[in-house]
């Protein structure tokens, strides 16, 4: 009777539906940049249950810039479903990862949503799980000789330093495409005979010039 008194004077001023009642959990903080994201990804998604063709998928979550582009990397090989390569009208589902490889760089993901028109780049990021690898360095994939918009035709040392740049040597240069060097062609500028005719013929002035001084052609005497 004692240990029942005292139970009962504990519990006298405590609410009973409070004790009954499970204390509820407070709901999650969402940043309303994500959820507004989040329901415009909802909103471009399939209706009534349609497919969506991975050349519209790829491109309606930016991986590539136009969908001819999604369509053209597909027959091209450069995108995979799952690990098998896949036609443009290959139809995507939830879970599936896509590899699309875009010039230099490859991009892996997984679908998360679906959907089948273009949305900016805070939407789309909602639309898959990026697990791509990081890209390569820029200085890597910068070619090699990209002239600035707008500076005009390049001169002559312009050229000779974009030549340099790209590895072909200048004009006449051991560059690359320079062939070995073969024996002189007579009567070419390069021929040491051609050379010394040409004085011989320079002091003689032809045959019966008039300042040939007894000489003939080449300077070689009259007999």
């Amino acid at each position: 009777m004692v240990a029942e008194g005292a139970r009962n004077d504990r519990t006298a001023g405590v609410d009973e539906d409070a004790v009954a009642a499970p204390a509820e959990a407070t709901p999650e903080t969402v940043d309303p940049k994500v959820a507004s994201a989040v329901a415009a990804a909802e909103a471009a998604g399939p209706q009534n249950g349609e497919t969506v063709r991975i050349d519209s998928w790829i491109w309606s979550v930016r991986l590539v810039k136009t969908r001819s582009m999604g369509a053209t990397a597909c027959r091209g090989g450069h995108v995979r479903v799952n690990g098998e390569r896949v036609k443009p009208s290959h139809s995507v589902r939830v879970g599936d990862e896509v590899r699309v490889r875009v010039e230099t760089r490859e991009r892996v993901v997984v679908v998360k949503r679906l959907i089948r028109k273009r949305v900016g780049a805070p939407v789309a990021v909602q639309c898959y799980v990026d697990n791509s690898p990081p890209p390569p360095p820029r200085e890597a994939v910068a070619p090699a000789g990209i002239r600035d918009r707008g500076a005009g035709r390049p001169t002559k040392r312009d050229r000779r330093e974009l030549e340099r740049l790209r590895g072909l040597g200048g004009l006449g240069g051991p560059g690359p495409l320079a062939g070995p060097a073969g024996p002189p062609v007579p009567g070419a500028p390069g021929d040491p005979g051609a050379a010394q005719g040409g004085r011989g013929a320079a002091n003689g002035r032809g045959a019966g010039g008039r300042r040939g001084r007894g000489k003939g052609a080449g300077g070689a005497p009259r007999p």
